[in-house]
């Protein structure tokens, strides 16, 4: 497998974002290695929040919620995903599919990080992947939280809005990420924080991830992921496992997927789940100091 590695050079000066990166090997599933980047705080001996982020974002995005989550005495780990922000960018659409960014990521946080009474906080594709790894590895997983995103399994049509970022995001001669994150909030975005969204991504070369992942989400009944994503769902239904779902008020995306959670999953049952106002898709972004302190209540609810 071809990979390209964003130079450190593009990561400085990054706003509200002083975390240097952690890096390990795992295996790309093709004869070779990946190195895959993440960024933790707050004390060592403390349970580990999880937060996995989605696309075409990094770890970044939760650059808000992790001073508070760390405040309240938690452990934060913030990965970036195969294909961005600092970890390695392998070159060609078809290197990605959904198993193995599920197993880059189970590599990481069992095999490297051996994380055990894990909170995940999974958006977007961070719930595509981290809801996959808490039904196949329960016993590691204390807590969940579901934050507009969803485990589709082609059974439900994708709502039109997604196959037009789909059509855009595969199809254009040139990704802007930055705009294309801007686009999923609702709130102003500076240009400093913008640029910060780009900076994995110098130039076209580096953004296969970007683009593959649209194509990954099993909008047919026979897709690849779909019977994976139909077990997981079933094992996390009847899960006592507590899950809160903190989606935002303004999600095209994903926003019918808050009601399904909370009514289908067992773990969902009798909690007081958040709407998080005046947020987008990108809710991190839009509203991540609201979300942060929505996951701080759960987690001193649910000890």
């Amino acid at each position: 497998m071809q990979i390209m590695r964003t130079a450190d050079e593009h990561f400085t000066d990054l706003p509200e974002f002083p975390y240097a990166a952690m890096y390990c090997d795992v295996s790309d599933q093709d004869g070779g290695t990946l190195r895959v980047a993440w960024v933790e705080d707050g004390p060592a001996d403390a349970d580990p929040v999880l937060m996995l982020h989605g696309e075409p974002s990094w770890s970044f995005l939760y650059r808000q919620m992790i001073p508070i989550l760390v405040a309240a005495g938690h452990r934060v780990i913030c990965p970036d995903l195969v294909g961005f922000g600092r970890s390695d960018k392998p070159t060609r659409i078809e290197d990605h599919t959904y198993a193995r960014h599920v197993e880059w990521m189970r590599s990481l946080v069992f095999d490297v990080l051996d994380l055990r009474r894990v909170t995940l906080v999974g958006q977007d594709w961070g719930g595509l992947i981290g809801l996959r790894l808490a039904a196949e590895h329960p016993d590691r997983f204390a807590r969940i939280v579901v934050a507009n995103t969803g485990l589709p399994t082609g059974d439900l049509q994708m709502p039109e809005i997604w196959w037009r970022f789909r059509e855009a995001i595969q199809g254009a001669p040139e990704i802007q990420v930055g705009r294309f994150v801007e686009a999923g909030c609702l709130r102003p975005m500076t240009d400093a924080v913008r640029a910060a969204y780009d900076a994995p991504f110098p130039e076209e070369d580096y953004k296969v991830g970007p683009r593959a992942m649209p194509g990954l989400i099993p909008t047919a009944p026979d897709n690849p992921a779909s019977h994976a994503n139909r077990t997981a769902w079933k094992v996390l239904s009847d899960s006592a496992t507590p899950m809160l779902v903190a989606f935002s008020d303004s999600d095209p995306i994903t926003g019918a997927m808050a009601g399904i959670f909370a009514g289908q999953m067992r773990g969902a049952q009798g909690i007081d789940h958040p709407v998080i106002a005046n947020a987008g898709h990108f809710l991190q972004e839009d509203a991540g100091g609201e979300l942060a302190a929505a996951i701080v209540r759960f987690l001193s609810r649910t000890p």
